[in-house]
């Protein structure tokens, strides 16, 4: 196949840096964690902006670590390639039994539902088992809310949502009618789990929509900097009205970056 030769290429060129480059030799899983990190939100950003140049090249990146921590396991005698593929393949037709065995299924919601209670066959100890720890946040929520479902722990129609986003809204003004910190802290926690939660149910995906509007906000801020320096102006010395004024100019000029 195509791809084959290209593939045991990256390998062959994978096992030259480890055995001949000073830097590479020197890596092992822990000092590639951050790096794998990093090439990960690099990928997350060009998919953002729709970049399929760069999200070719992150794939390949991140491809290049499979192999890296690959190529160290094999030589602790951990596992191999070949391991690593098997595991995979396995998993794969394991959770799929409405392709590879006689389940049926109506939808994708059938699916993730035969997905979760297969996990737990397997010996997970919950449905939330498998949502890492370190994950950003709003990812996280958005997968806690996701698995639960599977369980039919959800509402059942996007206003029932909305109207458990305002009880929420209403219960973070009165924690801060409280002027209670805490309180207000774990409101507030509230408030973001339930807009995620719509987020969902408008088919949105809430990270995504906040990485988007925060690209926009810087968008507009810089040309809000460069349009009050055009004038000779700083905007440590403008008043928040003078600022607003040229917001407005620009957000009209750019509505959509």
């Amino acid at each position: 196949m195509e791809y084959k030769e290209n593939f045991e290429r990256l390998v062959n060129i994978m096992d030259d840096l480890r055995e001949k480059c000073p830097w590479d030799k020197k890596q092992t899983i822990q000092t590639l964690r951050q790096m794998t990190i990093e090439e990960t939100y690099e990928l997350a950003d060009a998919i953002t902006e729709e970049d399929w140049n760069g999200i070719k090249e992150e794939l390949g990146d991140i491809l290049l670590h499979v192999l890296f921590y690959t190529r160290i396991a094999k030589e602790q005698n951990q596992f191999t390639l070949n391991d690593v593929l098997e595991t995979i393949c396995n998993k794969l037709i394991v959770r799929h039994p409405h392709i590879y065995g006689d389940v049926k299924v109506n939808d994708d919601d059938d699916v993730k539902r035969n997905w979760e209670k297969i996990k737990l066959k397997e010996g997970k100890t919950s449905v939330l088992s498998g949502v890492p720890v370190s994950l950003p946040a709003v990812v996280k929520a958005t997968r806690i809310q996701e698995k639960a479902k599977q369980v039919g722990f959800e509402w059942k129609q996007k206003e029932d949502v909305w109207l458990k986003v305002e009880e929420e809204m209403q219960e973070l003004q009165q924690a801060v009618n409280n002027n209670s910190p805490q309180e207000m802290e774990e409101e507030l926690g509230d408030v973001f789990f339930s807009l995620v939660n719509y987020a969902r149910f408008l088919n949105t995906d809430a990270e995504n929509a906040l990485e988007k509007t925060n690209k926009k906000f810087i968008s507009r801020f810089t040309k809000m900097e460069a349009a009050a320096k055009a004038e000779g102006k700083n905007l440590y010395d403008m008043s928040l009205e003078e600022m607003d004024a040229i917001w407005n100019i620009v957000k009209k000029e750019n509505p959509v970056a």
